[in-house]
């Protein structure tokens, strides 16, 4: 169940959709020299909004900002590889944040890996090739890695957050 936001919420996730954004597009930029492996900035504002407000709001956040991301910097396939990728992430450090055993960094790793399955998923349902799954390794290194520094930024990011508006 969605909770109920002030204006100062909303507000608050207008900001993370914003940073969200900006981050896409500087990523848009950017590759690490493996096809479909990028660091995942954005996530850093979905992994704060879900600590804070829950996985709704981390939900909608991440679907405007797939969206978004789209139809600004991508294509109507992009946007299939980016909410399967951001959906099963979601869903997966969700499901980790209720267990309270894990930190930022490792529902953020969760996350990145998770990501990746998600498009490996749709990249085979798109191609038929199931031997694209034979890439998952690779993208689960760099999934882990990309976790790790997007997890140890949302950690500081949500910090800061929970003193602005406890």
């Amino acid at each position: 169940m969605m909770k109920k936001l002030k204006i100062g919420d909303i507000a608050f996730i207008g900001i993370m959709v914003a940073g969200a954004m900006i981050l896409s597009y500087v990523e848009s930029f950017f590759t690490v020299g493996i096809p479909g492996l990028k660091l995942g900035m954005p996530n850093i504002f979905v992994i704060v909004v879900l600590y804070k407000y829950g996985p709704w709001h981390a939900l909608s956040l991440s679907v405007v900002r797939s969206l978004l991301s789209a139809l600004l910097f991508g294509s109507v396939m992009s946007l299939w590889y980016s909410l399967a990728g951001a959906l099963l992430s979601l869903l997966v450090m969700s499901l980790l944040v209720k267990t309270k055993f894990f930190s930022e960094i490792g529902i953020s790793i969760a996350g990145g890996i998770s990501h990746n399955i998600g498009q490996i998923a749709v990249a085979i349902l798109v191609t038929g090739v199931k031997e694209i799954a034979f890439y998952l390794p690779i993208l689960a290194v760099g999934g882990t890695v990309a976790g790790v520094v997007v997890g140890i930024c949302a950690h500081f990011l949500y910090k800061v957050a929970k003193k602005l508006r406890s």
